[in-house]
């Protein structure tokens, strides 16, 4: 293994030289500090990490929490994207990333906690977790920087995308295209995101004077295509059902679709609908489905300069809350109808 002494020696120049030039010290010559960087290279010089721990107390390393109830892992389209920008963006500025099991899943039994204890990390991510978990609750409870996705604690900083704008957006959208018979089936009850974007769904259908009955109002799962296709047919059989379905996701949207066509139904001519994400997958479908994409570079992006912040100025940087805007994707599954044809 290159050493600092060796660069020294075939550089001509004393060790404490190297060492200045290695780590962006102004007081010695440009040339010197190019033929030093230069020489290391050459040799294959990579500064021992364990050492640069001890002097700079940090690890260099982030713990990601990432767990949903599907176990569909980075193949999560949503956070499996939030999580690739996260991870630039860390990398960036000199970080790694280290995935964190809980006792569940480790042999030794280690909390979440403990795991980050024991792997030094200077922080971590969360998303997509069950956080009414003990073992969520000690790590958000502890000293550790901490940012979570799509979920707020108080006196943590909480990267959100804009679900209220969202549904507003969305449900603005269907009723200008002549919609009154608006149903939602819904992801997770209990589930922040799930509770943010019903909220914002009766608060915009009041302002627009649109009532939504109970049995328009579904329970699903995000990412559930076998169940959104059951609730689904459950509306369409209904003595008097909604002309646009809105779904959990994008993904779970296409058990919806499943349904739909399983009855002879062609979208949007007898049956309107509308996702929420914008994943890549659903801008294949003919016809493309109407959405609201969600900014998962930004959030990703946010969340890791946010996270760099708290771990490298804990004496200034302030837990806040930050909500990313996502955009209406139009696309063509949803039909324009005259309000009256809507009502009978």
């Amino acid at each position: 293994m290159v050493s600092m002494k060796d660069i020294s020696i075939a550089c001509k120049v004393s060790v404490a030289t190297v060492s200045k030039a290695l780590n962006g010290h102004k007081d010695i010559g440009e040339d010197t500090r190019e033929l030093i960087r230069k020489t290391a290279k050459e040799m294959g010089y990579f500064p021992n990490s364990s050492a640069r721990a001890l002097k700079t107390n940090k690890s260099f390393n982030i713990g990601v929490l990432f767990i949903d109830e599907a176990r569909s892992g980075l193949t999560h389209d949503y956070f499996g994207n939030v999580l690739e920008s996260f991870k630039v963006t860390v990398e960036q500025q000199g970080y790694d990333i280290t995935f964190i099991s809980g006792s569940k899943q480790r042999k030794d039994k280690m909390s979440y906690l403990e795991h980050c204890r024991y792997r030094g990390f200077d922080g971590v991510i969360i998303a997509c977790i069950d956080y009414d978990n003990p073992e969520v609750t000690e790590l958000i409870q502890s000293d550790l920087p901490v940012v979570t996705i799509d979920h707020i604690f108080n006196g943590r900083t909480g990267i959100m995308s804009d679900n209220i704008k969202g549904m507003q957006d969305l449900f603005t959208y269907v009723y200008e295209c002549g919609h009154r018979k608006i149903a939602y089936i819904h992801g997770e009850r209990n589930n922040y995101v799930t509770t943010i974007r019903l909220t914002a769904l009766y608060r915009t259908a009041e302002e627009y004077g649109v009532e939504i009955p109970d049995e328009y109002i579904k329970a699903s799962a995000f990412r559930d295509i076998f169940t959104t296709a059951e609730m689904t047919s459950q509306l369409l059989e209904l003595p008097d059902p909604p002309t646009c379905i809105l779904f959990p996701d994008d993904f779970a949207c296409l058990g919806g679709i499943n349904a739909i066509k399983s009855k002879g139904l062609k979208i949007p001519r007898d049956i309107s609908i509308a996702g929420y994400d914008g994943i890549k997958t659903t801008k294949y479908l003919e016809p493309q489905l109407t959405t609201i994409s969600q900014d998962t570079d930004k959030i990703g992006r946010y969340a890791g300069l946010k996270l760099i912040e708290l771990i490298e100025k804990p004496k200034t940087a302030l837990a806040e809350y930050i909500n990313v805007p996502g955009e209406l994707d139009k696309g063509a599954t949803v039909s324009v109808i005259h309000p009256i044809d809507a009502l009978r």
